[in-house]
């Protein structure tokens, strides 16, 4: 897979993209609370600053990443977000430090634009037996930075301040920009017709999706198992407090043990991906994670707990990836960013509602309820999975 250019630049990129992502939120999320003494207000809205975009611009991303060209779209993204951060750091060294969020907000949002664009990249460059190992690539990535991100973020606010830390993302971000300008140049036919309007191209992404059985079910299934995960996402320091009689603390160990295996799970699927359809990847994904999400809320064993964790984790990658996989195959290249926007919020605004549940839940019913109905929920999403494939054998 490395030895496709695309492949090949894109993850680079990417590296030097998560990394100036890690140590700017850490950054940022320290600097806060030490200069509004934990004040949950402020520390809620660090969250809002990163998740927001994504309700607010993904559609929107996606849209333009169908009118744009994805080489120069993704580059000038990245180059945006190094300038904003630049920004930030002259408001910062004047005084202003609410500029943060803004920044924040600003270089999340400008990301809603760069994604799409990848994955129109992937669409048109890389051939359809490597695509499920190209994604489980992305998102073995992604595991790594969930390990590693909040350790190097950390040390570095702690050791050099949150100055060197915002020059340290600027010139990141501007490195994944100058990686990306490396690339081939867009091909003319990628670059889309701007006579129609952008409302028009935008509804008609959305009436594209709906009207696709494969996309509209999955999409289905993604909301399902975003808000099961919402549930249970709060709920991890109850995990460790109540049913594992630790320590806070504690819950670091798990959230590491939990990304490592995300890591080996991530290597593994690239391995596998050629020999496993992608559905059948994804579904057996989903059935594990089910299982193992019950059995978490049931242990008082932390030794089951984390052997849990270590096998949820491990799937992770194929659940991902499979998803992805298959949205890219059945999606064609013209509505590529504005499926990969569409989509993407359905889960997290799912997610979101669950996390907003989830405390109430667990007040009227008990941690072992949330979790089961998280479980029985995981589910649903597979044997709606499973309809889909039946419709398909059917055809």
């Amino acid at each position: 897979m490395f030895s496709n250019r695309y492949v090949r630049t894109i993850i680079c990129s990417r590296v030097l993209l998560h990394l100036g992502i890690w140590i700017r939120n850490y950054a940022v999320l320290l600097y806060v609370t030490d200069l509004t003494g934990n004040d949950p207000v402020y520390v809620s809205l660090i969250s809002v600053a990163e998740f927001a975009p994504i309700f607010l611009f993904a559609l929107i991303g996606g849209t333009f990443a169908d009118r744009w060209r994805p080489k120069r779209t993704m580059a000038g993204s990245d180059l945006l977000s190094a300038v904003s951060v630049a920004g930030v750091l002259l408001a910062l060294i004047n005084g202003g430090w609410i500029a943060l969020l803004i920044g924040t907000f600003l270089s999340a949002s400008l990301s809603q634009f760069s994604q799409p664009s990848a994955m129109k990249l992937y669409k048109r460059h890389v051939p359809g037996e490597q695509l499920q190992g190209v994604m489980a690539m992305s998102q073995t990535l992604v595991a790594v930075f969930m390990v590693l991100g909040p350790v190097i973020g950390t040390l570095i606010f702690l050791k050099l301040g949150i100055q060197v830390s915002l020059i340290l993302t600027a010139v990141l971000f501007l490195g994944s920009s100058l990686i990306l300008a490396t690339l081939p140049r867009d091909a003319s036919e990628q670059h889309s017709n701007l006579k129609s309007s952008f409302m028009s191209e935008m509804t008609a992404g959305i009436r594209y999706v709906w009207s696709n059985q494969a996309l509209r079910t999955l999409c289905l299934s993604f909301a399902v198992v975003g808000f099961a995960s919402g549930l249970t996402q709060p709920l991890q320091i109850f995990i460790v407090v109540e049913q594992l009689g630790q320590a806070k603390s504690f819950l670091q160990w798990l959230v590491m043990t939990n990304g490592a295996a995300m890591l080996i799970g991530g290597v593994a699927i690239m391995g596998a991906a050629k020999k496993i359809p992608p559905q059948r990847l994804f579904v057996a994904g989903l059935l594990i994670t089910a299982i193992c999400t019950t059995g978490i809320g049931a242990s008082k064993m932390i030794w089951l707990t984390i052997l849990l964790l270590i096998i949820s984790g491990l799937v992770y990658p194929a659940i991902q990836g499979g998803i992805q996989t298959l949205i890219v195959r059945n999606t064609e290249m013209a509505y590529m960013g504005r499926v990969s926007g569409a989509i993407m919020p359905v889960f997290m605004g799912m997610m979101v509602i669950g996390m907003s549940l989830s405390g109430y839940l667990k007040g009227a019913l008990s941690l072992f309820a949330v979790y089961g109905l998280s479980g029985l929920l995981i589910m649903a999403g597979v044997l709606i999975l499973l309809k889909l494939r039946e419709r398909q054998s059917g055809k």
